[in-house]
């Protein structure tokens, strides 16, 4: 069977290149007749593998030393718990941006641990935009800021990094990260869902400054507080092995492809073509203001709602899956993440002219 573009939001597209190396490695990793999914986590072949993913890591986004990255259990969404249980440190309040789904999720769970204060929010224009810096109402008191560069459901990003101050940013970015170099020295807090960009889902990856870990309050459980994990190079429990496994050959195939550099120039191309198409055609829309608009997730709707189940229908038969836009606001939605190749967005350009000439009056 042939392979398809598959747009979905995640569980992602991974590279086809990792996927090879990982059939070749299935059941014999490295001649020591295991699998990586059969090793124990504390064995000198997983160590081994579980090092150089961090390292690879660490040169790929520029990691200062200070700063510890931890592969953890639970996703994106239990970190929206962990940040405020360790980092609200008794000062009781926290700034959040609001900007769509995943950022109104996070403030929820911040507000069982403290006051939230929504700092700024784009519900004005029903999450369309980011609210420029200068709208915003800071508190320099807050434990944090929190925020999210890119609503994966919207197709909202920032085009900046927020200023704090002295008030540590803490930044969401399960659907951005590696899709371009960063300058981590800027956070606080960085954490990421794993399935969109990295590996497969049930990893999340947490990279946090060490002055802010050691503050969860007494009593704490200890998988909720990031010491424990620092102290135990993640692997207080095991750890979901096989999802850090492909995650590695995820950062050495970005590694070998020129780093991220070379995966934004790629990205912003991918996302300028599909963009461009969308705004000439006269017949597709993207509802996003366009100094907000995602590389990452493509939202466009249709000029009739009813003409949704035809269009899915007829990627489906050649290989376009996934399209179908998120059930809070309909219409579709292309994911085009680093490992969706260039030709991928082509087919899908071809089969939108196609569409629309076929349905265009």
């Amino acid at each position: 069977m042939n392979r398809v573009y598959n747009f979905s939001a995640g569980p992602a597209v991974l590279p086809e290149e990792v996927l090879d190396i990982a059939k070749a490695e299935m059941s014999d990793w490295h001649g020591s007749g295991m699998s990586v999914m059969e090793m124990s986590h504390r064995g000198k072949e997983y160590l081994s593998i579980a090092e150089k993913a961090e390292v690879d890591l660490r040169d790929l986004l520029a990691i200062p030393a200070n700063y510890k990255v931890l592969f953890l259990h639970g996703g994106a969404t239990l970190q929206f718990a962990m940040v405020p249980h360790n980092l609200m440190r008794g000062k009781g309040t926290a700034d959040y941006i609001n900007t769509g789904t995943w950022s109104k999720k996070a403030s929820a769970e911040g507000k069982l641990y403290g006051k939230v204060n929504v700092a700024a929010s784009s519900s004005d224009t029903n999450f369309t935009t980011v609210p420029p810096q200068e709208s915003w109402k800071l508190n320099p008191e807050a434990a944090y800021v929190h925020y999210t560069p890119n609503e994966t459901i919207g197709g909202v990003e920032f085009s900046f990094v927020p200023e704090t101050g002295a008030v540590p940013l803490v930044a969401d970015m399960s659907s951005t990260i590696l899709s371009r170099p960063i300058d981590v020295s800027r956070y606080g807090v960085i954490y990421a869902g794993a399935q969109k960009n990295i590996g497969p889902a049930g990893l999340a990856i947490v990279i946090i400054r060490e002055d802010l870990i050691g503050h969860a309050p007494a009593g704490s459980p200890v998988m909720l507080d990031y010491k424990t994990h620092a102290e135990n190079q993640s692997m207080y429990n095991t750890p979901p092995t096989y999802a850090w496994y492909i995650s590695g050959l995820v950062f050495a195939w970005l590694k070998k492809i020129g780093g991220l550099g070379v995966m934004a120039e790629m990205n912003q191309r991918k996302a300028g073509k599909l963009y461009a198409y969308i705004d000439a055609s006269g017949f597709y829309k993207n509802p996003v203001e366009i100094a907000s608009r995602s590389w990452m997730n493509v939202p466009f709707t249709l000029p009739k709602e009813e003409m949704d189940a035809d269009f899915l229908a007829g990627a489906k038969k050649i290989g376009l899956l996934n399209l179908k836009g998120h059930r809070s606001v309909g219409g579709m939605r292309a994911s085009i993440y680093n490992a969706m190749p260039e030709a991928g967005v082509d087919a899908l350009i071809a089969y939108m002219k196609d569409f629309a000439s076929r349905h265009n009056g």
